[in-house]
């Protein structure tokens, strides 16, 4: 067999084509294979809950200074919110510059609502509850219940609280301290197991959908779906690399590194698939475990920045497509409402197409009924999608650790360059992981 298909980044290069062909010359039967990637990200949401504890209550009691935990997490935040301004933007920005709406001019009395449903229904109940609704759902209502929702913000913040207080109980604490150190290798090890899966399921999800829509689906509405991965790729290259360059670090050697991780988000559309081993590779980068852990997972649902480009590009193509002239308020309110409404979009179902609904029911001048304009072509956007929040978040702890010296500058640039080093020792679920 050839050196590069005892890979897994060979692998799930050589599923992905295997799943194009069965879709294109099988249909019917390639069609049926959506429970192999169902199944494969299922297996790896069931461990996320408990990775996520455990690197971050073993982070924060062992890191020891609860104020410098703090001021990690504030200033994590304060970078997604900058950085997420900056992708909506960017969406508005795109879409005036090409126009991608223009010409179609849809009727809107032609558009069949039907499959908008029950996107529409949970949309209402995004935009009801707003802001305090949000956050009254980061809070559990048990200390188990997050991990039987497979909530991960409810996770974080009981990991949050218990570690603190697990810092403050001092020498007593260091058995159960032990206890979930032990705990967090093991899930590890059992993740090791679950991810030489990922061929498999990158195979069911590609030829499910080849299968199900066609090839001829991937040129459906082309020029918007090509629109926005060249928007995405602009900014991961133009925006995350200068804020990579700015830290001392190569965006394209972050991908070098991260590419195993970044083609089965590609194969799968989703990046749940990959964030334990991805929180283990930064640490094996040099980044301290308690930064990782609060950056990563808080990451997932406040920095969307391919999400939130989406949300305003699809926007404003469903007004041109439309017709619906747009004043400079109307632009300010889609910017304002989706910086909201992009918050916590990870755990909601159909999370695109949902808060895109509920984001145009804050802006009556576009008929939300345009949304079946884009339902179509969703899953294809949703690849891109699912990379862009990915090297997004990976950016992010990258800059945060940067940010507050929580990095092995020199480490990383050894590791980047594709030297295999010895495993870190910063944390003990940072277990050795070589440049691939």
């Amino acid at each position: 067999m050839p050196k590069w298909s005892k890979s897994l980044f060979g692998q799930v290069c050589l599923a992905l084509v295997l799943g194009i062909a069965a879709g294109c010359f099988m249909p019917d039967l390639a069609a049926k294979m959506k429970p192999l990637g169902d199944g494969f990200i299922k297996l790896i949401k069931m461990l996320v809950p408990v990775i996520v504890f455990c690197v971050v209550v073993h982070g924060i009691a062992g890191a020891g200074d609860l104020k410098k935990v703090g001021r990690v997490g504030l200033r994590a935040l304060i970078y997604f919110e900058v950085v997420t301004t900056i992708a909506l933007a960017l969406g508005i920005a795109i879409a005036y510059l090409f126009g991608p709406g223009h010409g179609m001019d849809i009727d809107v009395s032609t558009l069949d609502a039907s499959a908008l449903s029950t996107y529409v229904e949970r949309a209402h109940e995004v935009s009801s509850g707003g802001t305090v609704e949000f956050l009254m759902k980061l809070i559990p209502t048990t200390m188990i219940s997050g991990f039987a929702q497979g909530d991960v913000l409810q996770v974080l913040l009981v990991a949050i609280l218990f570690g603190c207080a697990l810092a403050q109980v001092g020498e007593r604490g260091k058995p159960l301290l032990h206890m979930i150190e032990l705990a967090g290798d093991v899930t590890f090890k059992i993740m090791s197991f679950i991810v030489r899966l990922a061929p498999l399921g990158v195979f069911g999800a590609i030829a499910f959908t080849v299968g199900k829509y066609g090839v001829g689906s991937l040129t459906q509405l082309g020029y918007l779906v090509g629109l926005f991965y060249l928007t995405i790729a602009l900014f991961v290259i133009v925006v995350l690399g200068t804020i990579l360059r700015v830290s001392g670090f190569s965006i394209f050697k972050l991908l070098r590194y991260l590419r195993t991780e970044v083609s089965i988000v590609a194969g799968t559309a989703s990046s749940d698939a990959v964030l334990p081993q991805t929180m283990r590779k930064l640490e094996h980068l040099g980044i301290k475990g308690s930064t990782v852990g609060l950056v990563i997972p808080t990451g997932y649902s406040f920095n969307l920045d391919a999400f939130s480009i989406y949300l305003t590009l699809a926007a404003v193509f469903i007004a041109q497509a439309t017709n619906t002239p747009l004043a400079f308020t109307d632009l300010l309110a889609i910017l304002g409402v989706a910086l909201v409404t992009s918050k916590g979009a990870h755990g909601v179902p159909g999370s695109a197409i949902v808060i895109l609904a509920a984001t145009l029911a804050a802006i009556p001048s576009i008929p939300a009924i345009g949304l079946v304009l884009v339902l179509s072509v969703d899953w294809f956007m949703g690849i891109a999608r699912a990379l862009g929040n990915y090297l997004g978040n990976c950016v992010a702890t990258v800059a945060v650790a940067s940010w507050v010296g929580d990095i092995d500058k020199e480490r990383a640039r050894r590791v980047l360059e594709g030297e295999s080093l010895p495993p870190v020792t910063l944390t003990p679920t940072a277990v050795s992981h070589g440049a691939a």
